[in-house]
């Protein structure tokens, strides 16, 4: 049966394996404190790489506007690509319970986590934010959060397949790892229509919509999440002992100032690789060939 499109209940997307399994132990003793503000819900368990986003589908086909993503960066990823692309011009709602291992979106909003995320919720505090949508060779996505290629998405793929268990100080394991084989790679491109292709080699390129990844590292600080536009960071190839003397302003947003590095906001990348590549996402790594990103300016609500 669909429900009426006012329905003021929130769908839960509950990933009990978000933060190591810390989101499963505290995830339904967190519900109970929200119901006891008059938060009504309804809860679904996500099972496996992709539920999430089938769940919300489904959900948002049978009425449900809002929504609440209980775990990490990853699970709200798969939240909005089951939003997206129908939930265009519908103005659909997103809150946090941020029980996961990076929780970056938030950041930009506040350190204090799990009680702003929650205050917010029980006092319907929202805001508008742009949603990023990638066009590849398959298909499309979209995110909130950031897309990167090169170093950093190396660090996301090596840290979710050994060292995810460890929370924050395995994604620096990952970091000091990748150190260690550091290819500095062209990724071919141009934005906002430019006829000339950027052929240049690249330490990392990162297209944003929010500040921070990995929890902790301010990878755009100039990103605003209702600008309308794709904060575009760039590092060309630093080497070895120049990244190790510089790893630090990768967390305070002053890696942007180096000789080799750029930003720019735009809106519009249009890429020309020659084939698939790593790609990090919210958290998530994928290996697809990415062809157009474009902005969605303020097609969503987050409960911030």
């Amino acid at each position: 049966m669909t429900r009426s499109t006012d329905d003021p209940r929130y769908f839960v997307v509950l990933n009990r394996a978000a933060g190591g399994g810390r989101c499963g132990k505290l995830a339904y003793a967190q519900l109970g404190r929200l119901r006891s503000h008059g938060i009504e819900y309804e809860v679904a368990e996500s099972a496996h790489p992709g539920h999430a986003t089938r769940l919300v589908r489904d959900a948002y086909r049978s009425g449900f506007r809002r929504f609440v993503a209980m775990g990490g960066d990853g699970t709200g990823y798969e939240i909005v690509n089951g939003l997206f692309p129908e939930a265009s011009g519908e103005g659909a709602t997103l809150a946090f319970q941020p029980l996961g291992t990076g929780n970056s979106f938030l950041r930009d909003f506040s350190t204090e986590g799990l009680e702003h995320a929650t205050n917010a919720l029980i006092e319907g505090r929202t805001r508008r934010c742009d949603v990023l949508r990638l066009t590849h060779r398959d298909g499309e996505l979209y995110y909130i959060n950031l897309l990167s290629i090169g170093f950093t998405a190396d660090v996301a793929s090596l840290t979710n397949r050994r060292f995810k268990r460890f929370g924050h100080l395995g994604y620096l394991l990952g970091v000091f790892v990748c150190l260690v084989r550091l290819p500095r790679r062209p990724f071919p491109l141009c934005v906002d229509g430019e006829e000339e292709i950027d052929r240049r080699r690249h330490l990392f390129i990162t297209f944003n919509n929010s500040k921070f990844t990995g929890g902790t590292m301010m990878i755009a600080p100039q990103a605003d999440t209702a600008d309308g536009l794709v904060e575009y960071v760039r590092w060309g190839p630093v080497g070895r002992l120049e990244l190790i003397r510089n790893i630090g302003t990768l967390y305070d947003g002053t890696h942007v100032n180096h000789p080799l590095a750029s930003r720019s906001g735009v809106r519009r990348v249009d890429f020309h690789l020659d084939g698939p590549v790593d790609v990090m996402v919210d958290g998530e790594v994928l290996r697809l060939h990415p062809l157009v990103l474009e902005v969605l300016p303020g097609v969503l609500n987050v409960v911030v």
